[in-house]
């Protein structure tokens, strides 16, 4: 209780040592401004009584007992601590965890806003907690956020000092200080605790202030689909710095101290054991309940190793006991260690190696060769080694490779080899028991391609292969794990249960120090029973390509520079393939790229997909940017520059089991730069940038580079967290393969249904991607398909979707689909693109205008041509002209109409006299009608008609005579031939 402008504050401060008695306990109050404080004794809560000791002075704030003694509040002396105790002095020390230990406490909350109501936040998470078990405490498995939290008031500067297990990266794991006001330390401002390798412990250091510090380890878990995380492991808390411990620690069951002022505990020896506090150990008595019975020994207890080779090539079988050795051999039933010392020949060397002489093989020399049986040769002119490593003989463990035993729960298995070596082949050992991790590690400086294809990097720089089973009875599991310059080891693959023998291939794409990491581990079941020990992982070979510094068993052809084409090899250029006939360096043709697993023939030049180009080098094919395509005879010309650019997609929100909210964040760089990946996702569980990762280091493995990834967000009002959060980032494409208008390139494939448009005219181009990660999903690695469609509507970068039938962009988790809608996804413009219009005339002038067709499905191209003006006629011209033409035509029917009608009036004369004639007397010739009238020469008589027709009439009755002009013309002949009219 203090006093502040008059007010009254109120202060809780825990001290975490107290003195007990029966009834009150003595505690010290905080130290004043000159250093001094007080001894009182407070009640215990459940303790009712009066008569308390009076305040007495205190020792001096900077007072404190040294290591194996406790401060007796009753005398203010320092005290040895008692047989089967110990203390630090001036630290504390949390190493048993069958409890949770006094002044820890557990604070569960769901802190997202997806969660509506706070009744449902707190009961969501009733049940999360860390959880003690024996050696160490484990954090909660489900997505809550959940606070292992101790107070500690420190008289000086200090340390806190745990070690900790955190191989899972879909927990956040923090641990963090707060004064007595609730507000973080400077000296936590990185508080996210790093990744472990698995089965591994780490280590974590924090100075401490002066004063109340509030210890905070926090871990929150992200469940995605029905995943479960792995905890987070926490043991040895050390804290250094408290002025003093009013009591010591009891030594835990397995230990004892002997003697008074112990400041450590000592492990019992083997068949004795020790209750907690123990002052010394107890033998193993038959029916002792505190001890468990041997029992007889079987072929599980223990196992078989090969010596090295001596000078004869003979290598020893020896069989020994697995440790600690629990049964017993006196009993009738059980079996004895089979003798040793029987004599096999050894296995050869492994390729590149030689037998020297001596117990071991040695590396030929640089530029030679083996088999492992023979001796070492040299590479003949034109040929270089196919350098790399190979192992498939298994008598010693190779020099880069190491092996070791770890369990969780304990250190019992420290110091055992994890795998045994056997002939032709290395297997998994015993361990300590059953839930022990057996580990091997092979560790590669980096990686080298052939010379003769300097420029081949490519996407793969070199690979490891290996051949493996297991032989399980329980639920084993053998884990492959790639570490890159020593950061953080991520599971690649893992297998479970009996496996039969199979090959594993992992491809290696950057150039850097790698580890392999195989792990076995018989069953995760916490028990000290050795049921499963025939449980076994083997592995036969290991081969690695491209090693640098590597042993080579064969020579490969390399390309021979004219001035030193006796003795050594010139590496080929950049790009250029090994001619068969001349065994010398040829380029690959344009737009093609060379293969890095074969370099000789023209036949390596592999041609780039359609819409695309190689580079300078040949190594890979990428896209301009710019497309070309014939439809209908005409071509569409496509510019994607301004979508060069990385384009950006937060798709979601999507939640987890209890609500967790969270993002799938996607970046695509639609071509990249020549060739180069822009497209980056960051695993950015501490608060930096991408930008901040990329300048500190390229080789970061919490970056992708890519030209799709993805990555999944927590953003910042979820569980929390200050801002937003992303992990899990992964590579979609990492390779281009195309661009095409077609909806098919090789194996991938786009259905039309998928990204619908009624109104679509201008074809999509659809850019092929793959990735060269191989999951167990997903054998033939991820694929993605980026649709770029032409919309008028939507300028600059326009907008990424992803199906509505996947809306996570995938529907099967191996081949993911964008929709890249935008203006600058339109064709170039053409002369096929717009129209012209004609204006009126005036004043002798037209005007020609010319506009786009609509809708308007084309960018950039050719400019729209400017307004044409011409001279033209004017209306009256016309008018007249037309005004003639028809009086002429008039005049003209006119003229033809009376032609035909005199013509008509001559042929009816004709008739009628015909006639007139016909109707005399026999044999008198007719009259002659006229005189002296040739031929040739018309009859110029006016016929008159007493019954005159109209001009229309006669027209009328000249088309419908009944006599046809033919039979006119037979009937004037017979009158002028005989001169009468024949019937």
């Amino acid at each position: 209780l203090s006093t502040h402008n008059g007010s009254l504050i109120f202060k809780r401060v825990q001290l975490p040592f107290r003195h007990l008695s029966k009834d009150y306990h003595y505690e010290y109050t905080e130290c004043d401004s000159s250093g001094s404080r007080w001894r009182v004794a407070v009640p215990n809560p459940s303790a009712e009584c009066s008569g308390l000791p009076d305040p007495m002075k205190g020792k001096e704030c900077t007072f404190s007992c040294a290591s194996g003694e406790y401060l007796e509040m009753k005398n203010q002396m320092c005290s040895k601590c008692a047989a089967g105790t110990y203390s630090l002095g001036s630290g504390i020390k949390f190493d048993e965890w069958d409890d949770l230990p006094a002044g820890f406490s557990n604070v569960a909350t769901f802190m997202d806003t997806a969660v509506e109501s706070a009744e449902n936040k707190a009961e969501s998470c009733d049940n999360s907690s860390w959880t003690p078990h024996g050696n160490y405490i484990e954090s909660n498995r489900d997505d809550c956020t959940v606070s292992l939290i101790y107070a500690v008031h420190l008289k000086k500067s200090g340390s806190v000092f745990f070690e900790y297990q955190y191989i899972d990266n879909n927990i956040f794991f923090e641990f963090f200080i707060q004064n007595d006001q609730c507000k973080e330390m400077d000296s936590t401002a990185d508080k996210w605790v790093k990744l472990t390798d698995n089965g591994e412990w780490d280590s974590h250091f924090v100075a401490l202030k002066p004063g109340t510090n509030i210890l905070y380890w926090r871990t929150t878990g992200i469940l995605m689909g029905s995943k479960v995380v792995k905890p987070v492991l926490v043991k040895n808390i050390t804290i250094e710095g408290v002025a003093y411990t009013s009591e010591c620690f009891p030594c835990k069951p397995g230990t004892f101290s002997d003697k008074p002022g112990s400041s450590n505990c000592q492990m019992c020896p083997r068949n004795t054991y020790s209750e907690k506090g123990a002052k010394e150990c107890t033998n193993c008595n038959e029916g002792s309940s505190q001890c468990t019975e041997r029992p007889p020994c079987t072929n599980k207890d223990f196992f078989q190793i090969h010596t090295l080779c001596d000078k004869e090539g003979k290598t020893q079988i020896m069989y020994k006991w697995i440790e600690p050795k629990i049964c017993r051999e006196d009993l009738p039933e059980a079996l004895k260690l089979p003798p040793s010392g029987e004599k096999k020949d050894c296995p050869p060397c492994n390729p590149g190696f030689y037998n020297n002489g001596s117990s071991s093989c040695a590396p030929c020399p640089q530029g030679m060769i083996s088999d492992g049986t023979k001796e070492c040769k040299a590479c003949p002119a034109g040929t270089e080694p196919a350098l790399g490593l190979e192992y498939k003989w298994w008598n010693v463990l190779p020099v880069n490779m190491k092996t070791s035993c770890f369990n969780v729960d304990n250190s019992k298995c420290d110091g055992m080899n994890g795998w045994e070596v056997a002939g032709d082949h290395i297997q998994s050992g015993a361990g300590g028991s059953d839930n022990d991790y057996l580990i091997l590690n092979l560790h590669i400086p980096g990686f080298k391609p052939p010379t003769s294809v300097t420029g081949a990097t490519g996407s793969e720089l070199g690979r490891i292969s290996f051949i493996f089973e297991t032989i399980c009875s329980a639920d084993c599991v053998m884990y492959f794990m790639v570490d890159v310059n020593r950061k953080n080891t991520n599971v690649v693959e893992s297998w479970g249960r009996t496996k039969e023998k199979q090959s594993y291939t992992h491809i290696i794409s950057k150039n850097a120090s790698f580890t392999f990491t195989w792990a076995f581990q018989r069953t995760n079941r916490g028990q000290d029973s050795r049921q499963f020990i025939r449980d076994v992982a083997k592995i036969y070979s290991i081969t690695v390509t491209n090693v640098l510094d590597g042993v080579a068993s064969s020579c490969r052809a390399c390309a021979l520079g004219s001035e030193q084409s006796g003795s050594s090899c010139v590496p080929c250029p950049a790009g250029h393939y090994i001619e068969k006939e001349t065994n010398q360096c040829k380029e690959c043709p344009a737009n093609t790229y060379l293969s890095i697993h074969q370099v000789y023939g023209k036949e390596s030049c592999i041609p780039c997909g359609p819409g695309s180009k190689s580079n300078k080098d040949h190594s890979t094919c990428f896209s301009d940017c710019t497309f070309s395509y014939l439809r209908d005879n005409q071509s569409l010309n496509y510019d994607f520059t301004n979508l060069s650019g990385v384009g950006s997609l937060m798709n979601g929100p999507s939640f987890t089991s209890k609500g967790t909210k969270f993002f799938h964040f996607f970046n695509i760089s639609l071509c990249g730069n020549e060739g180069k990946k822009m497209a980056i996702c960051a695993d950015n569980i501490t608060d930096v940038t991408v930008k901040d990762m990329v300048a500190e280091s390229e080789d970061s493995s919490s970056l992708v580079g890519t030209f799709v990834c993805q990555s999944t967000i927590i953003p910042s009002d979820s569980k929390g967290f200050r801002t937003a959060l992303a992990l899990q980032s992964n590579s979609l494409a990492d390779t281009f393969l195309g661009a095409s208008a077609e909806t098919t390139l090789g194996n991938i494939s786009v259905e039309t249904e998928m990204f619908p448009s009624s109104q679509r005219t201008i074809p999509d181009v659809n850019f092929f991607f793959k990735s060269s990660t191989l999951t167990t999903p997903c054998e033939n690695g991820r694929a993605t398909v980026v649709v770029v469609r032409c919309n008028p509507t939507k300028p600059g970068q326009g907008d990424i979707s992803v199906p509505s039938t996947c809306p996570v962009g995938t529907c099967d988790g191996c081949t993911f689909y964008f929709m890249w809608e935008s203006a600058e996804a339109c064709p170039l413009c053409t002369e096929h693109d717009y129209h012209e219009i004609e204006g009126a005339c005036k004043k002798g002038f037209q005007e020609t205008l010319y506009v786009w067709n609509e809708p308007k499905q084309c960018m950039k191209g050719i400019a729209l041509p400017e307004k044409r003006v011409s001279t033209c006629e004017t209306m009256d011209f016309w008018l007249k002209v037309g005004a003639a033409v028809g009086a002429f035509t008039a005049v003209l029917l006119i003229a033809l109409t009376c032609y035909f009608w005199k013509k008509n009036q001559k042929l009816e004369y004709k008739y009628s006299k015909l006639v007139m004639t016909a109707n005399s007397k026999e044999c008198e010739l007719p009259a002659a009608d006229s005189c002296a009238i040739m031929e040739g020469e018309d009859n110029e008589e006016e016929i008159v008609y007493s019954n005159k027709q109209s001009l229309l009439g006669k027209l009328k009755s000249l088309a419908t005579k009944t006599i046809p002009d033919r039979h006119l013309s037979n009937l004037l002949l017979n009158i002028s031939r005989d001169g009468v009219i024949n019937r």
